[in-house]
């Protein structure tokens, strides 16, 4: 009998990570609108960017549409995704008798708040942002063309001529890189210095909180996995936090299947994590996979405590769990 000696291997497990409250919320939404209503439900873009996610709200009976054209006028209720919509949404909703529940993550819509008042103050607002990411169509689409300048990077800031230099004001998308989205503000800062931002960051806390659980471990690894979907900014971040803090060698993976061990031959450590859309069942595949190939010790590297949770709305209490 061939009794073939496993490799050891040190498994850097970051917390937090993972769902975050937005995302918690967002599904939870989904899933109490059936309750409530029946199947189906329709909602409006990926709730959040994870296909396991959508998988199963799916199969519970939720329908995914990209737009409210595509929905039939059979009176079923549409959820508009954790990202936050432009104000045509709502809207073209209410134009049509949508009965619609907005599941935008609250810190988004602290974000579409901050917006509306800076308008009506009259600044012009520069959005820290990624070009066609849902969110930042959404806030852009809050105020009128042309208000919102999008920022994309440091040329991008240079680059900015605003109608009044004294009357800007500063937003950024809640799923950015810390590092990065500081060097932008920081020549924005340099050029306007009287440009209007919050008083902390738009980066929300389970953002920043899971990037710098990544960047406690990754100096220490051979290899960092982040669990995650392609199209989730906040997952693609954190490989990226993880290549600047050491680690050369991060991934962004879907399923355990798409992990690549066959590059993982000398690594002795290796890091984990998921973004806040990935749900803790995929980190469980993932270690199983690792597991069976691995002599595994495991060691748990926690940076923050997470206790904050989100009330679901008010059209959805009635029966809430």
């Amino acid at each position: 009998m061939n009794h073939t000696v496993k490799p050891r291997l040190t498994l850097l497990l970051a917390a937090p990570r993972g769902f975050c409250a937005g995302v918690d919320r967002a599904i939870k939404i989904v899933e109490q609108a059936l309750k409530l209503h029946g199947a189906p439900v329709y909602v409006r873009h990926e709730i959040v960017h994870n296909r396991y996610v959508v998988d199963s709200l799916k199969a519970k009976g939720a329908v995914f549409v990209e737009e409210l054209d595509e929905i039939p006028d059979t009176g079923r209720p549409v959820i508009f995704s954790a990202h936050g919509v432009a104000k045509s949404v709502p809207e073209e909703a209410a134009r049509r008798g949508i009965f619609h529940i907005d599941a935008a993550c609250p810190l988004v819509t602290k974000v579409h708040n901050e917006a509306a008042h800076h308008h009506h103050h009259g600044r012009t607002i520069a959005l820290i942002g990624h070009a066609g990411h849902p969110e930042v169509i959404g806030t852009m689409g809050q105020l009128p063309p042309g208000a919102v300048s999008l920022i994309e990077n440091e040329a991008d800031a240079r680059a900015l001529q605003p109608a009044d230099p004294r009357k800007l004001a500063l937003l950024t998308q809640t799923t950015l890189s810390v590092d990065d989205t500081k060097d932008i503000i920081a020549v924005l800062k340099a050029r306007f210095p009287d440009i209007a931002s919050p008083s902390q960051e738009d980066i929300c806390y389970a953002t920043t909180n899971r990037q710098e659980a990544v960047q406690a471990i990754a100096g220490r690894c051979d290899a960092v996995i982040v669990m995650g979907a392609p199209n989730s900014s906040n997952s693609r971040r954190l490989v990226e936090v993880a290549q600047r803090a050491g680690c050369a060698r991060a991934y962004l993976i879907e399923r355990a299947g798409d992990i690549p061990f066959a590059e993982f031959g000398d690594a002795r450590t290796l890091g984990i994590t998921a973004g806040a859309s990935a749900p803790e069942v995929l980190v469980n595949e993932a270690i199983a996979a690792i597991e069976a190939r691995f002599e595994v010790l495991i060691e748990p590297v926690q940076t923050a405590e997470e206790d904050i949770a989100f009330n679901l709305p008010r059209e959805l209490r009635g029966g809430a769990a």
